[in-house]
């Protein structure tokens, strides 16, 4: 979120105010109180807050109570205010923007920035597309001090900023390398007045692969806003997204999940529109106790009707995934109430479809094709 951004440019030396966060209208009143004619800004994982009404000019205490009031618990882009950032007002000047990001399509990272920017970016793109400046990076290389001065050269800032862009482009440089991110997004980079150039908001996407070199950013998660299977299924060390549907999928390897959510939304369309629950993907090389794990997450989840477990196996042997299914049954218990669909193909598949037989169990039925077993789990779904 914004506020933690900050703290990340703050560590870094990057030039902005953090603020005061505040999740109750009366914790705004008082932060108001320290800071004087201030901002409220809701806190969300999401762009256009400002347009949205979730952004608000306090002059006074009781505005930003007012204002506080009327944006915690507010939905933006279908996610609720808990907090808001009060930062102090700023007398902006001008409004640029800036990031770094990762681009995957030319396997290097890219600067995009703009001193026609703001938070009106994205109109300026469309309309002058020229004025949007992309600089490749080379990732062997990175930023240093000359390749600074050459984005700040190329974006065209005031010569009356330019060495503060310079210092403020290598500090976000450090952001995004020092903290393995894949985004450092400042919207606006502000002028304000007395020519000083500070980020007055901040974006930062960090790359989940790295987090074993970073004990600290866990310190980011927001638990309690935070879905409590997605949570359960990331502290098991599982490929897991929430959906809205009602089929649970579990399947071994990104494609062939996703291929599972293609095939159990068609199959749905002649089951009353039932739809996938869920993404999870237990990996190529996924061991029994893996299994279990994702049967235990999709089983405890409310929205489930019917489970498709749907796995091609390679690494992993088929009689390995009956094994964790069995495994999980039996410990979940009674606490294991819905029908699974059972598709196995590929390495020791004759086994593990004996395994899955021979155990008998009511919840569990077999099928040997994708599509047969998709439409069998719609089916129980919507039964």
């Amino acid at each position: 979120m914004e506020y933690q951004a900050k703290e990340l440019f703050a560590k870094h030396g990057v030039p902005g105010t953090p603020g005061i966060v505040a999740t109750t209208p009366a914790e705004a009143r008082a932060a108001a109180e320290q800071l004087g004619v201030c901002v409220v800004k809701a806190q969300v994982k999401a762009g256009g807050r400002g347009k949205a009404g979730g952004v608000k000019l306090a002059k006074t205490p009781d505005e930003a109570e007012e204002h506080a009031t009327a944006i915690l618990g507010m939905r933006i882009k279908g996610l609720t205010v808990n907090r808001v950032l009060l930062a102090p007002a700023a007398s902006i000047e001008e409004e640029y923007y800036f990031s770094f990001l990762l681009d995957r399509s030319k396997r290097r990272y890219l600067c995009i920035a703009s001193v026609e920017g703001g938070v009106e970016i994205e109109e300026v793109a469309k309309t002058n597309p020229d004025a949007v400046k992309q600089i490749a990076i080379d990732p062997g290389t990175g930023v240093d001090e000359a390749k600074a001065r050459e984005i700040v050269a190329e974006a065209a800032f005031p010569e009356a900023l330019v060495e503060q862009a310079v210092t403020t482009v290598l500090a976000l440089w450090q952001v995004f390398v020092a903290e393995d991110a894949t985004l450092v997004e400042v919207n606006p980079l502000a002028r304000l007045a007395g020519d000083r150039l500070e980020a007055l908001d901040g974006k930062v996407s960090l790359d989940e692969n790295a987090e074993f070199r970073h004990e600290d950013h866990a310190a980011f998660v927001i638990t309690d806003e935070t879905d409590p299977l997605e949570l359960k299924a990331k502290e098991k060390g599982l490929n897991y997204v929430k959906l809205d549907g009602s089929v649970g999928i579990i399947g071994n390897g990104a494609g062939l999940v996703m291929s599972t959510l293609d095939v159990v939304a068609y199959a749905g369309e002649k089951h009353g529109g039932v739809k996938p629950a869920n993404f999870l993907d237990i990996g190529g090389g996924a061991s029994a106790e893996v299994m279990a794990a994702g049967l235990d997450v999709i089983l405890h989840d409310a929205q489930v009707k019917a489970v498709f477990v749907n796995v091609f196996g390679g690494i992993t042997s088929c009689d390995a995934v009956a094994n964790g299914i069995v495994g999980a049954l039996d410990i979940l218990g009674e606490e294991a109430t819905k029908p699974l669909v059972v598709r196995l193909d590929g390495n020791n598949v004759e086994e593990g479809r004996r395994i899955l037989s021979a155990r008998n169990h009511p919840l569990v039925t077999l099928v040997e094709t994708m599509d047969g077993a998709a439409d069998k789990a719609a089916e129980l779904a919507n039964a």
